[in-house]
């Protein structure tokens, strides 16, 4: 649990390896098209562009001497063709790759999306939601390049220096042998630098997201760090993160900025020590001014696609640390799915049964221990205790939020684990502590469990829960927008909205997790005739701390010590003066 803070680095669950980039090719081969044309185009622009030395020796060594001024004009204008015609491709390769690149990002931001929506909800209790954001937003579109663009310009650059060689082997061989000869330094500079690289960018990657994380959090919690005076505190923390995040860029871009400067210094001693062969070892006689005019340009460009590869192989680097974060998050397996098989739970009636149930959530510390009970359909059933009890994972474990470890649930007698999530989870109303409160407006809100809700019956769900006052009271009624987590909103009216939200799905099994702790004396009077019409004819567990609003249900359980310590009714349980009787006079004192 430690990784659920922002001041903790996250550890690769594994180092790269080449299984991670063979991944990446499941979501490039579905844009191969534009691929191979964007190919095609570059090997056209890299032949059309290497032309122009061979135009500019023929100049130097045949049209100018012969004072050829047709031939001569004849050749710029070849040349101006030659470079115009490449820059065009160039572009085209360009807008190929930039839209395979798209193409890519928004298939792995949905599949990103997608998978995270069915991760449980142990992954989200253990991760600061910061470090989740900024894996489907920054981290995605930092690898884009590198899934297309990246490729591509591997594959070219290998054959632009394929195919300079061979021009240059044309021109001369010798001075061929002289512009190769910088390869080896090289490939020892780079092996140097390139294990330091990828370990300073993953550092880079940790930092980001832990600064992130940070951000997330205190965008969320301003109210209550402007409420306690935080402000200095939480800027030096962000200060803190913010440095150690420029440091280790600042670590990672000197790795990086070695590689290119080393490669132009090699290129740049290459072509002295050509000028000085052909001047000074072979002589003009063996060499002419143009053939040394063309071997050095073709030179330059012998050594500017190895340039280019650096910079491919930088960004490759670079991004790995992005790439492993991305597939680390598609591994992270869905521990609450449909079982192989599963079938369709039809239609309930709502009995509901716990068989030796043991749950926790972290290994070694039961929150429950084999709990055994039966609830029967239509049954309102309360549960009361200490904080940290385990009343809450009991209803999360009925709407399977969580895979048990030992014993099994079921309703109508089908073992929950059996049957598909969607099919059990969509008879099922669960209304939590926290309300959340969607950006859109309380039409939408209120409508979110049930898309197909025409705007009667949402209205008719907001007057059984007393909401129906205060939303028609609002500029628009129920056409008001209301912000993210309904900061406009106070904390009852919240609450009544997502109780009109629950009512509206119609579930068979209710569950009430502190319904009515925001809301006030009076309207909870008002809104207990709803919750009671709401009740009849549904199996319901109710989680409250007030017992006075649990009293006409039909069991009490009071959960402590991991089990049920007592069950029955109020009077039931008043008149055994045990564990219930104290918790509830204590509150009537």
């Amino acid at each position: 649990m430690a990784r659920n803070k922002f001041d903790i680095d996250e550890e690769l669950e594994s180092p790269f390896d080449l299984s991670h980039l063979k991944r990446s090719f499941v979501y490039i081969k579905k844009y191969k098209g534009k691929m191979i044309a964007a190919f095609f185009v570059s090997v056209l622009a890299a032949v059309t562009g290497l032309t122009a030395p061979l135009i500019t020796k023929h100049a130097l060594d045949v049209t100018v001497p012969a004072g050829d001024i047709p031939g001569l004009i004849f050749l710029a204008g070849l040349l101006l063709l030659s470079i115009v015609t490449s820059s065009v491709l160039g572009n085209i390769r360009g807008r190929l790759l930039t839209k395979a690149g798209q193409d890519i990002i928004f298939d792995i931001r949905e599949d990103l999306f997608a998978h995270l929506q069915k991760l449980p909800f142990s992954y989200y209790d253990s991760r600061p939601h910061g470090k989740i954001l900024i894996r489907v937003i920054n981290y995605v579109n930092s690898v884009s390049d590198i899934l297309s663009g990246g490729i591509i310009n591997f594959i070219m650059e290998i054959l632009n220096m394929i195919f300079i060689l061979v021009f240059m082997l044309i021109v001369d061989v010798r001075l061929t042998l002289v512009a190769i000869s910088g390869l080896p330094i090289f490939f020892g500079v780079l092996f140097f630098i390139k294990k330091r690289q990828r370990a300073s960018w993953q550092q880079v990657s940790n930092k980001s997201s832990n600064m992130n994380a940070y951000l997330q959090e205190n965008i969320s919690g301003a109210r209550i760090t402007q409420v306690f005076c935080r402000e200095e505190e939480n800027a030096e923390i962000f200060d803190k993160l913010n440095r150690e995040y420029r440091r280790a860029w600042m670590r990672a871009v000197k790795y990086s900025n070695l590689v290119w400067p080393a490669t132009d210094n090699i290129s740049v001693c290459i072509r002295a020590a050509m000028f000085a062969a052909g001047l000074l070892v072979l002589g003009p006689e063996a060499v002419s001014l143009g053939t040394l005019a063309a071997m050095t340009g073709y030179a330059a460009r012998f050594w500017q696609p190895i340039m280019n590869l650096t910079n491919v192989i930088n960004s490759f680097i670079n991004n790995i640390a992005y790439l492993e974060r991305i597939f680390e998050t598609l591994d992270e397996p869905v521990t609450v799915a449909d079982r192989k098989g599963a079938s369709d739970l039809g239609e309930i009636t709502g009995q509901v049964s716990f068989n030796d149930v043991t749950f926790a959530y972290e290994e070694g510390q039961n929150v429950i221990e084999h709990i055994s009970f039966d609830v029967k359909a239509g049954e309102s059933v309360a549960l009361v205790g200490p904080t940290g009890a385990g009343k809450s994972t009991i209803v999360s474990l009925i709407s399977r939020f969580y895979e048990l470890e030992h014993g099994s649930i079921t309703v109508d007698g089908t073992d929950i684990s059996d049957v598909t999530l969607r099919s059990l989870r969509s008879q099922m109303g669960i209304m939590l502590q926290d309300s959340f409160i969607f950006s859109g407006t309380v039409m939408d809100n209120i409508r979110y469990g049930r898309l197909d809700a025409a705007d009667e019956d949402v209205i008719r769900a907001a007057k059984a829960v007393c909401a129906d006052g205060f939303i028609s009271s609002m500029e628009k009624g129920y056409s008001t927008e209301v912000n993210e987590r309904g900061s406009k909103l106070s904390s009852g009216e919240k609450q009544l909205i997502s109780f009109a939200r629950t009512l509206l799905s119609d579930p068979k099994i209710l569950v009430l997790d502190e319904a009515t702790s925001s809301i006030d004396a009076r309207t909870e009077a008002l809104l207990q005739k709803g919750i009671s019409e709401l009740l009849k004819g549904r199996t319901s567990f109710i989680i409250a701390h007030r017992l006075s609003t649990i009293r006409g249900c039909d069991r009490i359980m009071y959960i402590d010590g991991h089990s049920i310590v007592e069950s029955g009714t109020h009077e039931e349980l008043m008149a055994k003066r045990g564990a219930y009787y104290k918790l509830y006079t204590s509150q009537s004192a």
